[in-house]
């Protein structure tokens, strides 16, 4: 018995824009252009909601609900990480202050030409957190913001590691739109393809 087979993007597995949620990962002090971004697409398709997705990768999944919420534990029990719900909490002030719209799960309605937003809270890899939630809400398309690696390390860790974005276009099959938030000159750096 071989490995099994993984099913790939087609016609009949593309998710329907209309009636079905946006997915955007967010981060804290995340450029607003993001979730803007995001909330545009998803009022221009006709979407449901937008689904706003914070993956805190000091935490482990203990286990996903079909619902797409998960249950977490700190990955060291010893240390001192802080109240994850007051973290939740900031994120989403943040998020209603970048779009100016009350989260649909407190039971606010958007501001006039707004989409109702939840956050959720989820643990472990990005990539795997959000393909896991887009396949429980059943979300159309998925919105990242792209960052460029300012140090070093950063640099060498995402040559080694790849991006959110790129792991997210390889590894399901929703579109992965990635909203660039911070560009370089065209001549800072050398293309991949002219070595």
């Amino acid at each position: 018995m071989g490995p099994a087979r993984v099913p790939q993007p087609s016609l009949e597995r593309m998710v329907p824009f209309p009636a079905h949620p946006v997915l955007v990962g967010v981060v804290p002090g995340q450029d607003p252009l993001v979730l803007r971004t995001a909330a545009a697409l998803a009022r221009a398709v006709g979407a449901a909601r937008l689904d706003a997705a914070y993956v805190d990768t000091s935490r482990v999944v203990v286990d996903e609900l079909p619902d797409g919420t998960v249950r977490h534990a700190p990955m060291d029990p010893d240390a001192e990480g802080g109240d994850w719900r007051a973290a939740r909490d900031l994120l989403a002030r943040q998020i209603g202050e970048a779009l100016g719209e009350v989260p649909a799960d407190e039971g606010g309605a958007a501001e006039p030409g707004g989409i109702p937003w939840r956050l959720w809270y989820l643990a472990g890899r990005p990539d795997r957190s959000l393909t896991h939630l887009a396949r429980a809400t059943d979300a159309s398309v998925i919105v990242v913001g792209a960052r460029r690696a300012r140090s070093a390390r950063g640099q060498i860790r995402e040559l080694v590691e790849g991006s959110v974005s790129v792991h997210l276009a390889h590894h399901q099959h929703r579109p992965v739109l990635t909203v660039p938030t911070d560009v370089v000159d065209w001549k800072e750096l050398p293309a991949s393809w002219t070595h």
